[in-house]
């Protein structure tokens, strides 16, 4: 039997949403580069030299030919990654994946919990619009929800921790924001990609998101189904003491900053990250 064609949910569309960093892009490390696409974060892992490099997340939809130039600025005119590795799949995160799996024949790699999003099996529980905050919780139903096709083109990623192509980073499983979250480290210099599990800046806050004021935060409400497994998550990832951070959403953080806010955060997680009323809340 044929695999079924590659293809996004049919409510995929693009979002009329963006940041005062949207189009920057920021060299956190040598082999460390997060750049913004409207609101949310891309990563490349790779020194520009190497040519050999993985890319975490795929953007906003409609972001693809944004991100092939992203990529070709970086590392030279026709480059391609090895793989691509999501944190998770909401829309935000998988918005240009079925048109850069197309492009450069490259493979997807996701937590098993991850993959039924991403095979058109399952929808991700309803957007929480009545939870507490902002503006943007308020208009969350109107986004991408239904699952996307990728069929054999995404893979689990290795039980055992390891990350392909990525030697020295480990992936970690910090669900709560979805069940199949992960966030990748580095124990050499305790870099951290972090997804969602936690962001730097407040994304319920349609001020903060357009600003991106820097606050280190619980992950974004109004698409957090589980707040005892993100707390447990947020306390993971302090206990490694990471020295720097990507986030899926606001500015990277690093040294005292960052060591201080996610220390606050992982402690006062409930006062500070979880909402004193919302569907998903316990």
């Amino acid at each position: 039997m044929a695999d079924e064609p590659l293809h996004y949910g049919e409510d995929y569309h693009f979002i009329h949403a963006t940041s005062a960093a949207s189009g920057l892009g920021v060299s956190v490390l040598p082999d460390l580069y997060c750049h913004t696409i409207q609101i949310v974060n891309i990563c490349l892992v790779g020194r520009p030299d190497d040519h050999a490099f993985v890319l975490v997340d795929a953007g906003m939809p409609g972001s693809a030919d944004d991100i092939v130039s992203v990529v070709e600025d970086r590392f030279g005119s026709g480059s391609r990654p090895q793989a691509i590795v999501l944190t998770h799949g909401h829309f935000d995160h998988v918005g240009a994946i079925v048109e850069l799996v197309k492009h450069w024949n490259v493979p997807v790699y996701a937590h098993p919990a991850e993959l039924p999003y991403l095979t058109g099996k399952a929808s991700y529980p309803e957007p929480d619009a009545s939870v507490e905050g902002g503006f943007i919780a308020k208009i969350s139903p109107f986004f991408p929800n239904e699952p996307i096709q990728l069929g054999n083109r995404v893979q689990p990623l290795p039980a055992d921790g390891t990350v392909p192509h990525l030697p020295e980073f480990r992936w970690i499983h910090t669900p709560g924001h979805t069940p199949g979250h992960i966030s990748l480290f580095r124990p050499r210099d305790a870099a951290l990609i972090a997804g969602d599990a936690f962001v730097t800046v407040r994304q319920d806050s349609l001020y903060k998101v357009l600003t991106q004021q820097i606050e280190i935060s619980g992950p974004p409400r109004y698409y957090t189904i589980d707040w005892r497994a993100a707390r447990e998550s947020v306390r993971k990832l302090a206990a490694l003491f990471p020295s720097v951070a990507i986030t899926g959403h606001g500015a990277p953080v690093a040294g005292k900053e960052l060591r201080e806010g996610l220390t606050k955060l992982a402690r006062d997680f409930d006062r500070i990250a979880t909402p004193d009323y919302g569907k998903y809340v316990h």
